[in-house]
């Protein structure tokens, strides 16, 4: 037989003998039970420690359990907290109004005991399965991904964003692989994907796409980042430089060390969740996408680790040493691109 859940508790009344005495009879089943006697507090307890479960009260001066579940309701990081109300207000319309704003369950005072111990071992287990659910989210996706599919589901379609893409990918790879065991290929992949990753993950961005040796990010979705042009950029420059000290390491070792090319445009994407119902992933597309592959191809012609487009150049701040390449054209696309080689030097802060 599974053992009962128990977990942390916040009970939340303004009359102080129920407090104390609910919560003794809730340590007793073994549960961490921390107070507040009013709404007010309660939501600064919540924001700053971990809960559990909250036990809520309705009527309450400073702010009333509704009020508290509204607040709750529009907060991201509390909202999946389940709450038990218990009241004395006996109205079906209460007990509806409470359910409709997010509460898990309504008890009457005076609370049975049986029913209580019933209902906060169902709702610990709930959060339970909820939390797991998101690690297991996390797994697969960046937690900027994961809060979006937490909070929209899995509905597919996209929206218009304003974004930064970036496309990566390793100079004569193709010659790397034949020169080396397989074994050795795959340890250089993840080796390689785990400094890129922290390099774009330290600015805000996503990796959305792995293929082979190459990788496609986006900064400014699914979260908007108004600065999201030289958050990429300057993901881009700390990737040069992760590079190059692996690449000393790896030629140290007597392996082949890596060059990478980097390729950055912004403008409006289409962004969203794509797929079937049985397999979605979270990505961008639209001409802005095009402009950064086509941007990444370039770097080989001009010899330059990391270019960019003319839009990506009007967000970077001075301290990013920049020089123009003038206009370009380059594969798929209409018109000529005006681009900019951004070269490592002085870093901004």
């Amino acid at each position: 037989m599974r053992e009962r859940e128990t977990g942390r508790l916040l009970v939340v009344d303004d009359n102080r003998v129920n407090r104390l005495l609910l919560g003794r009879a809730l340590e007793k089943e073994g549960h961490t039970v921390v107070f507040a006697e009013n709404g007010r507090e309660a939501l600064e307890t919540l924001r700053a420690r971990p809960v559990d479960l909250v036990l809520l009260d309705i009527e309450m001066p400073e702010m009333n359990g509704y009020q508290v579940l509204e607040a709750l309701a529009g907060d991201t990081r509390l909202r999946d907290i389940p709450v038990v109300m218990m009241s004395a207000v006996e109205e079906i319309d209460s007990v509806a109004r409470c359910v409709e704003m997010g509460a898990e369950d309504y008890l009457f005072k005076p609370v049975n005991a049986v029913l209580l111990r019933a209902r906060i071992t169902a709702s610990l287990e709930k959060k339970r399965l909820r939390d797991q659910q998101r690690e297991l989210f996390r797994k697969f996706a960046t937690a900027e991904v994961a809060e979006e599919l937490l909070v929209s589901g899995f509905a597919l379609g996209g929206k218009h964003v304003e974004a930064t893409v970036m496309f990566s990918d390793i100079r004569s790879f193709t010659g790397i692989v034949a020169s080396q065991p397989p074994e050795e290929t795959i340890e250089l992949l993840n080796s390689y994907y785990t400094l890129m990753f922290d390099a774009i993950g330290g600015q805000g961005g996503i990796v959305n796409q792995m293929i082979g040796d190459g990788l496609m990010a986006v900064f400014g979705a699914p979260l908007p980042r108004p600065d999201h042009r030289e958050r990429a950029v300057r993901a881009a420059l700390d990737m040069l430089d992760l590079v190059e000290v692996f690449g000393r390491e790896q030629a140290a070792q007597g392996k082949t060390a890596i060059r990478i090319g980097i390729g950055i445009a912004s403008g409006p994407v289409i962004a969203g969740f794509t797929g079937t119902e049985r397999r979605v992933t979270y990505t961008c597309v639209g001409d802005t996408v095009n402009r950064a592959a086509r941007l990444e191809e370039h770097t080989k012609v001009a010899r330059c680790p990391i270019l960019v487009d003319e839009h990506t150049r009007a967000g970077l701040g001075a301290a990013i040493a920049v020089e123009e390449q003038g206009e370009v054209a380059l594969r798929g696309t209409a018109r000529p691109v005006r681009i900019h080689a951004v070269r490592p030097g002085p870093r901004p802060g």
